[in-house]
């Protein structure tokens, strides 16, 4: 088997972060399409939502897959076949003309999502061993940058005179290109095998009884929170500062902005952080920070606070996902290819489910009071991350 040069792993390193900025470059370019989607289906409010969560139904159903395929081939693999599966469906995502060919192109534009996050992040935590210290941060950050090009990247294309159609098809060649041209610098099933997974684990035909240890779980819970968060920031945040404290609808996306390039700023930065104070005390810091943001942007009436407070959530919650998936990666007898599509699912699923629950709790009482239920969830996990030491 070839040695793994060190040349190899930031070659390995470049490349991952690569595809970490695809995902979020794909992802995010869909929001913009969203409202060109309603006005060419005449959908109502009520079915434009119903045929959304078939793209988080083909992330779900896609994750657990994708992790057995990452177990049996390597994410090297997985990860260029369901990017370009991603690359491929986002264009078509403007042209399909009903809401049932809509609905299934959404659900595998989401299963290729689902599998690209779940194989670079196996990917991401791997090449981290090699690298012998915290980097797991900074592959989320280009996420983050990605998801911040992405959501406008569409629309300044189509600003050059550019259809939507032909904008979109531009940015699926951009993934495209990006991947064929990283995917021989990642590293192989050889090396993934030597960077991290227990040999006596390969082909186990229990694994995904795996799922069910209680670190697994543990840490699976702890992105629940955290994601549900960030679902509660992309669905609620706008709601709040309009019906809550006055803002102009127009200007109501700011939340959300602000939250982002907070996150995005202090992942980037995340890595040299978690070296110097280590990753139980970042989330525990961080933790009671997005708790403490997000009770202030609920409990006072002023705008300004409640976009300080977002921002204080951004940089609070930024670096506890890559510490979750990296204590994924280092449990003992657990294989990433296993733990991380775990924990993947279950954020995910706090990030779909999330904002539902969070709607029916601000239906019969309030948004603010919804939100802050969140903070206090986000202190909790923070703490138990804190005081339990996970093991396997």
């Amino acid at each position: 088997m070839k040695e793994i040069s060190a040349a190899d792993v930031r070659r390995a390193r470049k490349a991952t972060k690569s595809v970490f900025l695809v995902c979020g470059l794909g992802v995010a370019s869909w929001a913009p399409m969203v409202p060109f989607a309603k006005d060419r289906l005449q959908l109502d409010d009520a079915a434009l939502g119903m045929v959304l969560l078939l793209l988080g139904a083909g992330a779900i159903v896609a994750m657990p897959l994708a992790g057995l395929l990452v177990h049996r081939a390597g994410s090297r693999l997985v990860m260029l076949c369901s990017g370009l599966l991603t690359a491929a469906t986002l264009p078509l995502l403007i042209w399909l003309a009903t809401p049932i060919t809509l609905g299934i192109g959404l659900f595998v534009f989401g299963a290729g999502v689902g599998a690209i996050d779940v194989s670079m992040n196996a990917h991401a935590v791997v090449v981290q061993n090699l690298y012998g210290k915290h980097i797991l941060s900074s592959f989320h950050g280009l996420f983050s940058v990605g998801g911040l090009c992405g959501s406008l990247g569409l629309g300044f294309l189509i600003s050059l005179g550019l259809s939507p159609g032909i904008a979109a098809l531009s940015i699926s060649a951009l993934l495209a290109a990006i991947l064929l041209l990283q995917f021989r610098f990642l590293l192989d099933r050889g090396a993934e095998l030597d960077g991290g997974e227990p040999a006596a684990e390969q082909g186990d035909p229990g694994a995904r009884m795996l799922w069910l240890r209680p670190a697994v779980l543990f840490l699976g819970l702890m992105c629940f929170v955290l994601f549900l968060a960030e679902g509660a920031m992309l669905d609620w945040s706008a709601l709040l500062l309009r019906e809550h404290r006055g803002m102009e609808a127009a200007f109501a996306g700011s939340g959300y902005a602000a939250f982002s390039v907070a996150m995005a700023t202090m992942r980037l930065l995340g890595d040299g952080l978690i070296e110097r104070f280590s990753s139980r005390r970042i989330v525990l810091w961080g933790t009671l920070l997005a708790a403490f943001g997000l009770l202030l942007a609920v409990s006072t009436p002023w705008t300004i606070t409640a976009l300080l407070g977002f921002v204080l959530l951004g940089l609070g919650a930024a670096n506890t996902v890559p510490v979750f998936f990296s204590a994924a990666g280092k449990l003992k007898h657990v294989p990433p290819a296993v733990a991380i599509p775990a924990v993947t699912t279950m954020g995910y699923a706090g990030q779909l489910a999330g904002p539902g629950l969070l709607g029916f709790v601000a239906f019969h009482f309030s948004l603010p009071l919804a939100l802050g239920l969140t903070g206090v969830a986000i202190c909790f996990a923070g703490l138990a991350f804190y005081f339990r030491q996970v093991k396997d």
